[in-house]
């Protein structure tokens, strides 16, 4: 799926060429005027709903970088309406934005919008989720394969910290629209898939949950319980939205801290349910670096300069080698929960709030 793997040290150290150095046509957009223009950065993200991420932390971080770079910038926010995430780069190529970076609601919308953005000289970028036949001329994300690998290793050692024999596992996927839902699940099964085969564990419910969104997950959840009869010993929850869906229908039949659940995203209330013990493990994704590493093309190609990543990937639908920036995720448990405070990513206030407060202490978490 990759070429290469950059970690956390690699942001920052990319080298700058010309764009008319580009070697595939269809990568590059016509930028040659941008150059002369002063640089203006349009973002799109998808919604508030799926993830708290995306406006807790990703609009922060990104705002943060652009200002720091003396850069205008507008980032708005699509709350998962495909017309208006159309309108939204409509109006911001109209606007004279020289770079347009977007975190599609599907590859289709996302394609629409790419493909008008160079057809009008505007250069872009796909952020955390690749743009299935798009034609954006870089991709920044994290290495989602490995995000679900972490997951599965996670959901695997709770389940034998647990002493559970031949449990049956529950599969809480990501939208079926998104393709880091794919890579994830490519992930987790590359771990799980071989233990269903040995009848280690056994394979229960799979299934994805539209727009990712906790609601529809819950109401999949409830329905994979019945269907089971109650047997289901862990949950492959996607993210911590999905898992907090699953650990408030496990808690209605008090089976939360007894069934484990996987998350990811490492926000407030998956970090709250790791330390209460109802969440087994989140992955951190340390989106300042991401937002980093995208403001930094951002700006550059909105000059009119190439940046060499050192890796691609390829597009499974184009067959295009995409330029590159993928970063390293890291699994987050109950001692290491400290770790993502520590790295500013979440506010101790919010975290260690009420009943929280003393298990956050009992966590090491200062």
């Amino acid at each position: 799926m990759r070429k290469g793997f950059l970690t956390f040290a690699a942001v920052g150290l990319l080298a700058t060429g010309s764009m008319a150095a580009c070697g595939d046509d269809s990568s590059s957009n016509d930028t040659g005027g941008s150059a002369a223009k002063k640089p203006k950065i349009g973002v799109i993200l998808p919604d508030s709903k799926s993830s708290a991420r995306w406006e807790t932390a990703d609009r922060r971080f990104l705002k943060e970088a652009f200002d720091a770079a003396g850069v205008e910038s507008d980032i708005q926010n699509a709350q998962n309406d495909k017309n208006a995430f159309q309108t939204i780069a409509d109006q911001m190529i109209t606007g004279g934005v020289t770079t347009l970076m977007i975190v599609n609601l599907d590859s289709g919308t996302g394609k629409a919008v790419l493909d008008k953005a160079k057809s009008q000289g505007v250069a872009t970028i796909d952020y955390d989720r690749l743009t299935l036949g798009g034609s954006a001329q870089y991709y920044v994300s994290f290495d989602n394969e490995a995000v679900g690998k972490l997951q599965g290793e996670g959901l695997a050692k709770c389940l034998t910290e647990k002493g559970v024999k031949n449990p049956t596992v529950a599969y809480l996927n990501g939208s079926p629209t998104d393709n880091n839902a794919t890579l994830f699940k490519n992930g987790y099964d590359s771990v799980l898939k071989p233990k269903f085969e040995s009848k280690e564990y056994t394979k229960g419910p799979d299934q994805a949950v539209p727009d990712w969104d906790p609601a529809q997950g819950a109401t999949i959840f409830e329905q994979m319980l019945t269907q089971t009869g109650g047997k289901i010993d862990g949950v492959l929850s996607a993210n911590d939205g999905l898992g907090n869906a699953a650990i408030s229908v496990l808690k209605k039949n008090k089976l939360n801290g007894k069934v484990p659940v996987t998350g990811q995203d490492a926000d407030v209330t998956g970090l709250q349910n790791i330390l209460a013990g109802d969440q087994c493990m989140t992955v951190y994704k340390a989106v300042k670096k991401e937002a980093d590493a995208a403001a930094e093309l951002a700006i550059a190609v909105a000059k009119g300069e190439r940046k060499e990543t050192g890796q691609t990937v390829k597009d499974p639908e184009s067959g295009r080698d995409v330029p590159s920036v993928l970063l390293e995720p890291k699994a987050i448990d109950k001692s290491t929960v400290k770790d993502v405070v520590a790295d500013g990513y979440v506010d101790k206030a919010k975290l260690c709030t009420g009943a929280y407060a003393a298990l956050c202490t009992a966590n090491g978490i200062s």
